[in-house]
């Protein structure tokens, strides 16, 4: 395993050894409860010191991917699901996956601009025979597909976005720093769908496994809505998680004051 850590660079060799240790769990090539090899054994592999090796399980064990059993050794977690903090705050995928320091590629499947769905054109307050700009793209972690991602962009605030390369630069990074665009807030909703014929060969399902589907309307700071998107998310890679505060302490009903 030590030849694919690049030992000159800006990325410390703990760090690549935890992402390489993540992509064999999510690959399913460690599943969950699989113990590793010792310390010293996966020091050896990579060809660093114990202490790396350690800094490297550190890391995992925090973000509750490997558990250490007192005298028994470490192991993969029953629950090895990519967790997404997408409920509660408006950030999009890619940067959910770069905030918890996994590695993901992308895969431009489509992108042109097209005429918008009567729905989309709805919600994106265009006319039905305004230009949209289409994105269609599946995202990857440890080699498997974990969501399917179609975005519509209004193309007035965007020209010439179909000259970007977004197998290697984000939607929203583009928006933000080639457009100038603040993207202020967005409303989402969820919906457990079975996979349709086309979403499932795209994220390699079976026809009609569960999927969790994800609509989403992103506003600038002035309320205009700028990119409507799609998202089918496999289940069974990727779990979303919302932090709830309850804001202040709801009125007490008249009954109960009796």
């Amino acid at each position: 395993m030590n030849e694919v850590l690049v030992r000159i660079g800006p990325a410390p060799l703990h760090e690549q050894i935890s992402e390489l240790i993540s992509q064999r769990i999510v690959a399913g090539d460690w599943p969950p409860h699989y113990k590793l090899p010792a310390e010293p054994q996966l020091a050896e592999q990579f060809e660093v010191s114990r202490g790396t090796i350690r800094r490297a399980l550190k890391t995992l064990i925090d973000k509750g991917w490997l558990l250490q059993v007192q005298g028994k050794g470490t192991f993969v977690a029953a629950s090895t699901t990519i967790e997404q903090p997408i409920a509660q705050e408006m950030l999009s995928l890619a940067e959910g996956l770069s905030r918890q320091g996994l590695a993901f590629t992308t895969e431009v499947l489509e992108s042109g601009f097209v005429a918008p769905p009567e729905r989309v054109a709805a919600l994106m307050e265009v006319s039905a025979r305004a230009r949209v700009f289409r994105l269609l793209r599946r995202r990857s972690v440890g080699g498997a597909w974990v969501a399917l991602l179609a975005n519509y962009v209004r193309a007035d605030l965007c020209p010439d976005i179909d000259s970007y390369d977004f197998e290697k630069q984000t939607l929203f990074g583009t928006l933000e720093e080639s457009y100038g665009l603040r993207l202020e807030w967005a409303r989402r909703t969820f919906e457990a769908q079975a996979a349709s014929d086309d979403v499932a060969r795209r994220l390699e399902l079976a026809q009609g496994s569960p999927v969790l589907y994800l609509e989403q309307v992103s506003y600038l700071s002035d309320d205009t809505p700028v990119e409507y998107s799609d998202v089918w998310i496999r289940g069974d890679r990727l779990r979303i998680s919302s932090l709830l505060k309850r804001s202040s302490r709801p009125e007490e009903s008249p009954a109960s004051q009796t």
